[in-house]
């Protein structure tokens, strides 16, 4: 959407009140599995990864931490008042990016806090709020290596991480030029990055922002480098069941609330612009425009 009006506060107000007269009364949600649940047990539970920095991961505690992180926990806030259960008490789920999705279609987790691409395949399994980063698919590499761009992969080994859209971009990309690539998968982040490092793989294609956190926290960050053109626009949301439209609202509500009241951007320079752990690397990216524009209209619709 173009840049037409400046966020300011003035234009805030008709979104939440578009959003009551929409579904009103859900303050006190209609009665549903999830929320039945969430109520009669005074337990939500939260999916975390363990390596997706700075969205979901560990600290030095093994505690689950991470941009993701706080803003679940900032939904959980705004469910206590809703839900009328202001002890409501938080269950840590861990996921990889291959269990994450079944992890919520199948109950066993509430809402998923890492860096998960909303999109249409996805869709027909779960549901997303509205997100809360847009990244682009782009790789790691040695800067020994000589790799700029995807074409200097011909003949060279990729990986990318086992249920993820850049492994299926990268194998598109393979067929699509010729390439004639290796390509592997690994159990997750880590691993992948891990085979950069020991030089079992060429390049890891990944987000870019996940990508920028590997090398922040490599023990020389200057020895790889971010490269190539992004191969996709990759919106990351907050995953939930497809089944639950009354949670759903209030967790989209509760996000467009955090948003327009500027708590996202708060986290995003937090977890951003600081130093973060385990290491106190600061990743210094700034918010880009497409996050940025995304912020003023809030909403869960993304392009296909």
């Amino acid at each position: 959407m173009p840049l037409l009006f400046s966020r300011a506060r003035p234009f805030a107000a008709p979104v939440v009140v578009l959003l009551s007269i929409f579904a009103p009364g859900l303050a006190l949600a209609s009665s549903t599995p999830v929320l039945d649940r969430i109520r009669d047990t005074g337990t939500i539970r939260l999916a975390y990864r363990e390596s997706s920095v700075p969205f979901s991961f560990y600290d030095t505690d093994k505690k689950p931490v991470g941009y993701a992180m706080d803003l679940c926990l900032r939904v959980v806030d705004k469910l206590r008042t809703d839900l009328k259960r202001p002890d409501l008490k938080v269950q840590y789920v861990m996921v990889t990016p291959s269990s994450r999705i079944p992890a919520i279609a199948e109950g066993k987790a509430d809402l998923e806090c890492g860096s998960t691409t909303n999109t249409r395949e996805r869709r027909e399994k779960v549901a997303f709020t509205i997100p809360h980063y847009i990244a682009g698919s782009r790789m790691i590499v040695k800067t020994s290596s000589g790799i700029l761009k995807w074409d200097d992969l011909r003949g060279k080994t990729a990986v990318s991480t086992k249920g993820t859209t850049n492994i299926t971009e990268l194998r598109k990309v393979n067929d699509a030029r010729v390439l004639g690539m290796k390509i592997l998968e690994a159990k997750d982040h880590a691993e992948a990055f891990a085979m950069v490092e020991s030089g079992k793989a060429d390049a890891f294609a990944m987000d870019d922002v996940l990508l920028y956190g590997f090398r922040a926290n490599a023990r020389n960050p200057g020895d790889y480098a971010v490269v190539g053109d992004m191969l996709t626009v990759e919106p990351y949301a907050i995953m939930l069941s497809k089944d639950e439209a009354e949670f759903k609202h209030l967790v989209d509500r509760a996000m467009t609330n955090i948003i327009l009241d500027y708590d996202a951007e708060k986290l995003y320079r937090k977890w951003f612009l600081q130093p973060i752990p385990p290491n106190g690397v600061r990743l210094d990216i700034p918010m880009n425009f497409l996050l940025r524009d995304s912020f003023k209209y809030p909403s869960d619709k993304t392009a296909d």
